[in-house]
């Protein structure tokens, strides 16, 4: 009894550290805000009139010194851009901005995190032409070092057991311009791809996102692989890694064809991955049965060995689980369902979907990241083990949500809102499940999503709407609840003269949640009723005990006898 004692308070630990950002960056945190927040999370006047159309990204780093230096290619569309804002946080510097049409300097300053580039003259009337531009960006420096990576961002400068060196970033939330010079806004993803060029010793592989388009050897013990992704892509997913690696691969025939899965891991690792890896393969089926096909065939998909726990980086998704299943070899829901699966694997493969495919434009809507996929894990329960299986996992993930803020943070300031947004936001998805009763709809809708979105950056009122029409049932006032409040509903009931009532407390105005109760233990026949924020009554069943009164767990409320 004690082990199990011990272990549950491990799990519900863990569950609380998941269910505190575990992935990205925790910039809920941020008590002040100040004009370099709002820069960063604006799109104001320095980003308005270019759109960014792709990125080419050379870099090398210096494992000894713990300094990169590089160049980003920015193609943008130009439609009047005077002054940019090209976002570099410190302590990195910009040596130099190319206009690559004439090869002329263009001028710049710095305001903390921002190079203000002056591409045409801010006081000058220009005749504009709209069209394709560029500009080369040359930097270098010592970016942040991420201590806790994936918690803290920045780059990693870490050697794996054979003491070679083992390098890459993390940056969701903190932002691609720790490292890269960029335009370091969700909502403005490259049309066309990125290219990544990784300058490393002749003793390492550097991989990237995307397909490997080539390698060449520069001489003086140096190599440059070069990988390109032909989608859309966010900023803080193009992430080099650096390492000893050895490589797999198998197809997959997926829902849109033939899948290439790439997977790249530490030499000494790649007898163990090609066992383990497997879930690899159990993850695509789950989820292109439940949200469509997997959004990137064209880039292919990859697992890569990373010096950390994990990250959704497009196509090349970060894999430090350390071969174990659960996470870390626990289970988040305490339930011995989460120990049937790579946590790493499941849930930021899972993020291709959303994240990567459907992004929020601003950061204060990462529920649509983080909802969705922590909701693909009770998805993948589901397929494989059974639907009770999935709701044993949903609800047991439930114990780590802490109500603290709201899970929708505040816009424009590049500021998240709370780490419910894993599991509270799951478990509300899994109440609109309920409500709408037909899971044919339910999927029809998650794989609707994907597709209507469709590599897209979206903002939650694009997917409240699509969801309610799609339901045919309007659920901003369950979406209002759950994301922009604390607080949680409480159903309300009693027993008189033979009715029983109920109603909603704790609520917001309008709150019209109907939610399947049981009325009798023994038969555990359920009925749904449609509580409002004003008592209602129906008639108390023949041998009705109100101690038997209870509410399908799979909503996510609570209840009272009043």
């Amino acid at each position: 009894m004690l082990n199990k004692l011990l272990r549950t308070s491990l799990a519900v630990s863990l569950i609380l550290c998941y269910a505190g950002k575990s992935f990205a960056q925790p910039l809920n945190k941020k008590e002040v805000l100040t004009r370099q927040d709002t820069l960063r999370g604006s799109i104001g006047e320095g980003r308005m009139r270019w759109d960014v159309l792709h990125y080419d990204v050379t870099v090398q780093p210096d494992y000894n010194t713990k300094t990169i230096k590089g160049k980003n290619i920015l193609r943008f569309y130009d439609n009047g851009a005077k002054l940019m804002q090209i976002d570099m946080q410190q302590p990195m510097i910009i040596d130099s901005i190319i206009r690559d049409h004439n090869s002329s300097q263009v001028p710049f300053t710095r305001e903390g995190n921002v190079y203000w580039a002056e591409y045409r003259d801010p006081k000058a009337m220009y005749k504009i032409n709209p069209g394709p531009a560029s500009v080369s960006i040359y930097f270098h420096g010592q970016p942040v070092e991420a201590k806790r990576p994936p918690w803290d961002g920045g780059w990693i400068w870490k050697k794996d057991k054979q003491g070679s060196p083992w390098m890459s970033a993390a940056c969701q939330g903190l932002g691609a311009s720790v490292w890269l010079p960029c335009k370091d806004h969700q909502s403005d993803e490259p049309d066309s791809g990125a290219t990544l060029r990784v300058i490393v010793p002749d003793s390492l592989t550097g991989v990237g996102n995307g397909r490997m388009i080539g390698k060449q050897s520069l001489g003086n013990g140096f190599t440059q692989y070069n990988w390109e992704v032909k989608n859309p892509i966010n900023s803080y997913n193009i992430i080099p890694y650096i390492g000893k690696y050895s490589h797999f691969d198998e197809k997959y025939k997926g829902e849109k064809g033939i899948l290439d899965m790439d997977y790249w891991v530490l030499d000494s690792n790649l007898v163990k991955a090609k066992t383990h890896f497997a879930d690899a393969r159990r993850t695509m089926e789950a989820l292109e049965f439940w949200f469509g096909p997997y959004p990137f065939y064209e880039d292919g998909y990859k697992l890569v060995e990373s010096p950390h726990l994990g990250m959704e980086h497009q196509s090349a998704v970060a894999y430090g689980n350390n071969y174990k299943m659960g996470y870390l070899g626990n289970d988040l829901s305490g339930t011995g369902w989460g120990l049937k699966w790579d946590f790493i694997i499941v849930h930021e493969s899972g993020h291709e979907w959303f994240g990567n495919n459907i992004t929020s434009k601003d950061i204060a809507d990462m529920w649509v990241h983080e909802g969705f996929t922590n909701y693909s894990e009770t998805l993948f329960t589901d397929y494989f083990y059974g639907k009770e299986a999935g709701n044993d996992y949903l609800v047991g993930i439930r114990k780590a949500i802490q109500n603290d803020i709201p899970i929708i943070g505040p816009y424009g300031v590049n500021k998240e809102g709370s780490g419910d947004m894993y599991n509270k936001s799951g478990n509300m998805l899994q109440t609109i499940r309920y409500v709408i009763a037909n899971d044919k709809k339910f999927r029809d809708i998650l794989r609707g999503l994907s597709k209507t979105f469709y590599h897209q950056t979206v903002t939650t009122a694009q997917v409240e709407e699509y969801i309610s029409q799609k339901a045919g049932r309007n659920f901003s006032k369950i979406f209002d609840q759950y994301l922009r409040t604390t607080k949680i509903p409480v159903l309300e009931y009693k027993s008189e003269a033979n009715k029983l009532m109920y109603r909603w407390s704790n609520t917001i105005d309008g709150f019209d949640l109907p939610v399947r109760v049981q009325f009798d233990s023994t038969t555990k026949k359920q009925k749904m009723i449609y509580p409002t924020t004003e008592w209602k009554q129906i008639k108390q069943p023949k041998k009705f005990d109100i101690k038997q009164f209870k509410v399908d767990r799979n909503f996510y409320v609570t209840t009272k006898n009043v």
